[in-house]
């Protein structure tokens, strides 16, 4: 994808984002496989100088580490396992389905903007899931890691392959400035096509509405889990989606081609907060039952807090499981 020289890193990280996320590193809390030497350190590596041990295989190794030797001995299938330092592989999944065209917030004027905050002058969930995405990035590659992009919607919309190098934030960046299509979200489908694509275990982070079936979000997570991944989830919603303060009747569109209907929100508004509380809370309880890490973004309060809490918290439970 052609880079644009418009693209300054100011638009997009505010120097306070940058304070409040300096004291972090993004960790993995699963063992990951990396490929270059970096500041994360995993017990089984490629062609690495000290070897450790053997461990038996899992469905996502990479069979090029597999020890020939040991199968022809016993006829069961073995891994080699190195000690070495590794970058860790990051994966940013942000959604851009049509819900995520939605927002309510007058768009900010030092930002540097998607295709879908220029064309209404509001910052939408996808603005949003943006900002979060390209500070993530900044940090990773920061640490010297390798990141990469998946634009998605029902499928993969735009593909950013892993890198380190320097030009790849703005990569990244120039990717997100587009518009959210007029697509429903499908993350088991699209987990399924990025899973096709990456054989070494990475840290997934998922920024979304997640306005999609919840068996379709149970699937995509248990496939990421099966293949020893680690996952954090940001549901990103708009504080009016959250309180739905609507007062007057109106017509309500949908942004995934659902059709328009006039509707008294007032008549509505018990139920919609009782269905929307439902899925939320199941969307945290599958997240938290693998494992993962689950946190809701309100695309009114300022991003550079709220990642930090997140990192904080996470570094600690790290370092709370290594200690154990």
């Amino acid at each position: 994808m052609a880079e644009t020289p418009a693209v300054r890193a100011e638009q997009y990280l505010a120097p306070e984002t940058l304070v409040q996320l300096a004291p972090f590193e993004l960790r993995a809390k699963m063992i990951v496989e990396g490929v270059m030497s970096g500041m994360h350190r995993s017990p089984y590596q490629g062609m690495a100088v000290e070897f450790a041990e053997h461990r038996q295989y899992v469905p996502g190794d990479d069979l090029k580490h597999l020890d020939w030797k040991v199968y022809g001995r016993s006829d069961k299938l073995y891994v080699k396992r190195y000690q070495q330092e590794t970058n860790l592989d990051v994966i940013l999944l942000v959604d851009a389905s049509g819900s995520m065209n939605y927002g309510t917030l007058k768009s900010k004027s030092s930002w540097g903007g998607t295709a879908a905050s220029r064309a209404k002058r509001v910052w939408t969930k996808f603005d949003h899931a943006t900002a979060a995405a390209v500070a993530i990035a900044y940090l990773c590659l920061h640490q010297q890691d390798r990141v990469g992009l998946v634009v998605f919607a029902d499928e993969i919309k735009t593909l950013i392959a892993r890198s380190s190098a320097r030009a790849q934030w703005r990569r990244i960046v120039t990717a997100l400035s587009v518009e959210p299509v007029q697509a429903p979200t499908n993350l088991a489908k699209v987990v399924d096509q990025v899973l096709a694509k990456i054989t070494n275990r990475a840290l997934f982070v998922i920024i979304s509405d997640l306005f999609d079936d919840v068996e379709s979000i149970r699937q995509g997570l248990a496939r990421l889990r099966h293949r020893r991944h680690d996952v954090i989830l940001l549901q990103t919603l708009d504080r009016e989606e959250l309180r739905f303060g609507f007062s007057q009747p109106a017509p309500f569109e949908g942004l995934e081609d659902e059709g328009r209907l006039r509707i008294d929100p007032r008549a509505l508004r018990q139920a919609y907060l009782e269905a929307l509380s439902h899925h939320l809370e199941i969307v945290s309880k599958t997240a938290l039952g693998f494992g993962f890490d689950y946190h809701r973004l309100d695309t009114h309060e300022s991003i550079g807090p709220v990642l930090a809490s997140l990192l904080g918290r996470r570094n600690a439970q790290i370092k709370r499981s290594k200690v154990g």
